[in-house]
């Protein structure tokens, strides 16, 4: 059953109410409630975007319009690959194209980096130009998933194979708000249970991506190394077979709970309700922004994921039911475990806490929020900490991480020290810490 709950308010408190708690309130007496603690790992950097872990603490990342880089476990950097203009890198490609959301996105190891020395990374690119592109390159883009072997001594990577290359691409001369090149791209890559790599997508902003499974634009897509499908994917007949789940507007977020390897992604809303989802496999999220469905008429650019707009006066809830994040009316829906009460702020990163010194957080999904969007209550620029019911389709409650700031919280990933590391838009990674005080 699907939980819409009124988290943020301060009304009834009954027996079954899912609350919003500040960290270390009343009521946790007796509990191992840790003691958080946030320090600047890196700073000076250009909207850092993602990052990835190595066992000995080495660290890739991504900065959007420049491209990727390490920290090795002594803290020396090393810039790797650059976006087209990006200076300092040992090699860059000059397809890699950057504006707006677009640019170098997700990150992450084979499972087996140790071995095969292999890094995926998600990118912007201009490379495989399809119909209607020729002329128009600049304002072409699409997304694509590159495999490097990075060096023994972690200052240069070579190999470049592009394993995915058609996430859609298309010109963009949108009119629609926050339109353009570059919009809704997704990005998040993770490797999940038995070393898949997974791939969290956009729309692209086309109003008949998320719900056309020729398309790869408003997917999740789990494959090999490679780039070829999982072999166990089971979406629609007539889907492409990449396709674990489809129906997405603009997943940011993704992980696997540890208790049981269960897929949840995070995924910003238009101007009602961001999600987070726990994902079945050849499920719909339910997003479909094209024209002409739902009971919907003809809306700009064929894309309706902005109609009608947040500051023509209609009550949210009519809003709310003329483009739904989730629509009813497919059969296959998701349903969302939790929707940030009706706001559209920016939910992005995610990452389930991992470590006994998280306490009584241990097990819960991080979530970073940019405070975008429209809506005062909640608060933007936080980090939730949510606990999932077991059955991944509600919430116990939410309890806001306590950093003393609040910053656009882009990437979150756990690292191997069980310390949470959080880019944020304004150049920062962070190492949250947690202390068990037990």
């Amino acid at each position: 059953m699907r939980r819409n709950l009124t988290l943020w308010s301060l009304g009834a408190v009954m027996a079954s109410a899912v609350l919003y708690t500040p960290a270390l309130a009343d009521g946790h007496e007796g509990m191992d409630v840790p003691k958080i603690a946030a320090s600047v790992v890196l700073e000076g950097l250009e909207n850092p975007w993602d990052m990835a872990f190595l066992a000995d603490g080495t660290m890739f990342f991504t900065e959007k319009c420049k491209g990727l880089s390490v920290r090795t476990s002594d803290g020396t950097v090393h810039a790797l690959y650059g976006m087209k203009g990006s200076t300092g890198f040992a090699d860059s490609g000059d397809d890699l194209f950057c504006e707006g959301q677009a640019g170098m996105l997700g990150v992450v190891p084979d499972r087996h980096f140790a071995k095969n020395r292999t890094l995926y990374v998600y990118s912007s690119s201009t490379k495989y130009h399809g119909s209607g592109c020729k002329t128009n390159f600049e304002k072409c883009d699409g997304n694509i998933v590159m495999r490097f072997t990075v060096s023994e001594d972690l200052q240069s990577v070579s190999d470049r194979t592009d394993i995915v290359t058609d996430i859609q691409y298309k010109p963009f001369e949108s009119n629609q708000p926050f339109g353009g090149p570059g919009a809704h791209n997704g990005g998040r890559l993770r490797v999940g249970p038995g070393g898949y790599l997974w791939v969290a997508g956009g729309d692209r902003h086309r109003g008949v991506c998320p719900q056309d499974g020729t398309l790869l634009c408003g997917k999740v897509l789990r494959i090999d190394g490679d780039g070829n499908a999982h072999p166990d994917n089971s979406p629609p007949e007539g889907f492409d077979k990449r396709i674990y789940t489809y129906g997405h507007r603009n997943v940011q977020g993704i992980d696997f709970r540890p208790s049981d390897g269960k897929a949840f992604t995070a995924e910003h809303g238009p101007w009602h309700n961001d999600e987070i989802t726990a994902l079945v496999n050849g499920g719909n999220a339910g997003w479909d922004p094209a024209e002409n469905t739902g009971g919907r008429g003809a809306c700009p650019d064929k894309y309706c994921g902005y109609e009608p707009n947040q500051m023509d006066g209609m009550d949210p809830a009519l809003r709310a039911a003329y483009t739904p994040m989730s629509d009813t009316r497919f059969a296959d829906l998701m349903p969302a475990t939790w929707n940030n009460n009706g706001y559209s702020q920016g939910t992005g990163s995610a990452a389930f806490l991992k470590g006994s010194n998280w306490g009584i957080y241990e097990g819960r999904l991080a979530v970073g929020i940019m405070g975008i969007g429209f809506g005062g209550t909640p608060p933007g620029q936080r980090i939730d900490m949510i606990s999932i019911t077991p059955d991944g389709l509600g919430i116990n409650g939410i309890t806001r991480m306590p950093l003393g700031f609040s910053k656009r919280f882009r990437g979150l990933v756990m690292g191997p020290d069980s310390a949470l590391y959080v880019a944020v838009d304004s150049g920062e990674i962070y190492k949250v810490t947690a202390e068990s005080m037990k």
